[in-house]
C-alpha cells in the first residue's frame, strides 16, 4: 500500500511538471525572441540567439519608443486597480444580500447573476458598444463599470457560495450588540470573507490588465490600454509586424501581473475552495 501510495505521488510530480512546462514553453520562446533581431525571428523562432541573431536591449528601447507605453501602463493600471476595488466591494455585498434576504426578487437576481456567466462576449459586444457609446461610457472611467458589469456574475457566485458556510449566529449577536447591517457587514462579514475576496480580485485584476478586445471597441485607439498599445504600435505597413519589439513588449506587459500573481496565488487556492466547495 505504501509502495502504491509513493509511485502514486511520483507520477502526480511528473505529470505537474510536464504540464508546466507545456505552459511556460509558449512564455520561454516570447522571453527569447525578444532578444533577438526581426529576420531572425521569422526565421527560426525556436532557435537560441547567437551572436549574428543577438539584438539585445534594442528591441526594449525600440518598442518603449514607439508603443508609447507609458500612458498605455498608467492606463492600464488606473481601469485594473478601481474596476477589482469596485467589483470587489460591490459584488461582496450584493452577495451578502442575495444570501441572507431569501425571497422571489433575490433568487431571480441569483438567477441572472449565474446565467450570465454562460452567455458569451461575442453575443452582446455590438450592441453593448453601441449603447456604451450612445451613453458616454466609452472613455477609461466609463469602462470600468463595463468590467463591474461582466465581472460581476463569476464574483457573486463565488461570494455566495462562502457566505452561505457563514454562521448566521455572528452577524446576529452583531444586530443584538447594536450594529446596523453596514457594520455587520464591514466589521463581521467582509472580514471572514477576505479569502475569496482576495481571489476574486486577483482573478479579475489578471483578466482585466490582459484584455484586448473590451478596450478596443470601447476606447478605441485614442485611449489605448497596454495590449492595445502593444498590437497598434508594432503592427507596420502592408501588414508587417515588428516581431522583436512586439515580443519585448509582451515581456513587459506579462512582468507586473506574473509578478502580482506569484506573491497572491496561495489565496486563489483558499478562496476557490472556500467559496466553490463549500456553495
Amino acid at each position: 500500500m505504501e509502495v502504491k501510495k509513493k509511485a502514486n505521488g511520483t507520477f502526480m510530480f511528473i505529470l505537474m511538471i510536464i504540464l508546466s512546462a507545456i505552459f511556460l514553453f509558449p512564455i520561454f520562446i516570447v522571453f527569447m525572441n525578444s532578444f533577438k533581431t526581426k529576420f531572425s525571428i521569422m526565421g527560426s523562432p525556436f532557435k537560441f540567439p547567437t551572436s549574428e541573431t543577438f539584438a539585445g536591449f534594442e528591441n526594449y528601447i525600440s518598442g518603449i519608443k514607439s508603443a508609447g507605453i507609458g500612458g498605455a501602463f498608467i492606463r492600464s493600471l488606473f481601469i485594473t486597480v478601481f474596476s477589482v476595488l469596485i467589483i470587489a466591494l460591490l459584488c461582496s455585498m450584493t452577495a451578502w444580500y442575495l444570501v441572507r434576504v431569501k425571497n422571489r426578487f433575490t433568487k431571480a437576481i441569483y438567477s441572472a447573476f449565474v446565467f450570465s456567466m454562460i452567455v458569451p462576449f461575442q453575443m452582446v459586444m455590438y450592441t453593448m458598444t453601441y449603447v456604451i457609446t450612445k451613453i458616454r461610457f466609452n472613455d477609461p472611467v466609463g469602462i470600468i463599470f463595463v468590467y463591474l458589469g461582466f465581472g460581476a456574475g463569476l464574483s457573486v457566485f463565488m461570494l455566495s457560495g462562502f457566505i452561505k458556510s457563514v454562521p448566521l449566529d455572528l452577524e446576529e449577536a452583531a444586530e443584538i450588540d447594536g450594529c446596523s447591517p453596514v457594520q455587520i457587514f464591514f466589521k463581521v462579514v467582509l472580514p471572514i470573507m477576505k479569502p475569496t475576496v482576495i481571489t476574486v480580485t486577483i482573478l479579475n485584476a489578471m483578466w482585466i490588465w490582459n484584455d484586448y478586445l473590451l478596450p478596443y471597441l470601447i476606447l478605441g485607439t485614442q485611449n489605448k490600454t497596454l495590449p492595445v498599445a502593444i498590437q497598434i504600435a508594432m503592427q507596420g505597413a502592408y501588414g508587417s509586424v515588428n516581431w522583436g519589439g512586439f515580443m519585448a513588449m509582451l515581456v513587459l506587459a506579462i512582468i507586473p501581473i506574473i509578478i502580482f500573481y506569484l506573491f497572491s496565488q496561495k489565496y486563489i487556492i483558499e478562496g476557490v475552495i472556500a467559496g466553490a466547495v463549500k456553495g
